[in-house]
């Protein structure tokens, strides 16, 4: 029936402060902060993100200098002393440049789970993220949710229902992406680390990545070597082509030969007509005249634009 709204609507997840237990026993959000000494902190267990010193790097460094550290890190407890960085290690890094020994913290004490998703959490929705980044972080969050589903309510600690909702799902929210693209981001952790590099410099497309990741390592293996030789990427089609002879258990070192060395089809010719050429052209000047001169005169343009060196 039209206007109707679907049962997933009536879903009600709790509220972030709750599920990660920032709020004291009145419900009430803590908001304590603590200067803490830089050398006490350390980064989070397989931390997923890139922390460079890039041009963003300057600009945090630059409005730190001149703000000062206007969001608070959170961290929690080290089981061996010191603070565990939760979220803020490009805040921790930027104060290191500037030579500062503090930085304001949120102290939390989050379990592995709680701490893993607001780790994602806080991260992912940076532009600047390479598919690695967030594959590994989404694979992170769901296996964190996984590990939580189900599990017997501790003292003042917050389990969400699921209500039949998939774990992806789960881990959906809040990050802008469908459950479905969250799926196909975490596929991206089963290639080899050379095929997931060539994703992440767009080598390789996305789509292509994805079916190249349901291939055997072995199979990556050998199939990152025929790229080397040949000195080719495969297309989407071809990595669909190269999943299902894997599937087929038929995939060997002369199909993906035969797949990569596929000819694509040739690009569309550019047509020049020689009644709009003559225009501009002697009357007695042949078709290899015109050509000379049109590839001189483009190779100048392209000169003039900066793109190649002069001589």
């Amino acid at each position: 029936m039209a206007g109707r709204k679907s049962s997933a609507s009536n879903i009600k997840m709790p509220d972030v402060n709750a599920l990660f237990g920032l709020e004291d026993s009145n419900g009430k959000t803590e908001a304590k902060v603590v200067e803490i000494a830089l050398d006490q902190l350390y980064s989070f267990d397989s931390h997923p993100f890139r922390v460079l010193d890039d041009e963003k790097m300057q600009e945090t460094v630059e409005s730190i200098r001149e703000h000062g550290v206007i969001c608070p890190l959170i961290v929690r407890p080290g089981k061996e002393g010191g603070y565990e960085i939760i979220a803020g290690h490009r805040r921790k890094r930027a104060c290191e440049l500037l030579g500062l020994k503090t930085v304001p913290c949120f102290i939390r004490n989050l379990t592995d789970e709680e701490a893993t998703i607001t780790m994602v959490d806080s991260n992912i929705q940076r532009e600047e993220l390479l598919y690695s980044e967030k594959a590994y972080a989404y694979k992170m969050k769901l296996d964190a949710i996984d590990r939580v589903k189900g599990r017997p309510k501790k003292e003042g600690q917050v389990v969400p229902d699921y209500a039949g909702k998939k774990s992806t799902e789960v881990a959906a929210e809040g990050s802008g992406e469908s459950y479905k693209q969250i799926e196909r981001y975490i596929r991206l952790t089963y290639l080899i680390k050379p095929m997931l590099e060539y994703v992440d410099e767009k080598r390789i497309a996305f789509g292509a990545g994805i079916e190249l990741s349901y291939l055997e390592p072995a199979e990556q293996e050998q199939l990152y070597q025929i790229m080397q030789r040949l000195c080719v990427f495969p297309s989407l089609v071809q990595a669909k082509k190269l999943k299902e002879l894997s599937r087929e258990g038929k995939l060997d070192g002369n199909g993906m030969e035969i797949i990569l060395s596929d000819e694509k089809p040739a690009a569309p010719a550019v047509k020049l007509q020689r009644k709009k050429l003559n225009e501009y052209f002697p009357a007695d000047y042949s078709a290899e005249q015109m050509e000379e001169v049109i590839y001189g005169l483009l190779k100048r343009w392209k000169f003039e634009q900066g793109n190649i060196q002069a001589g």
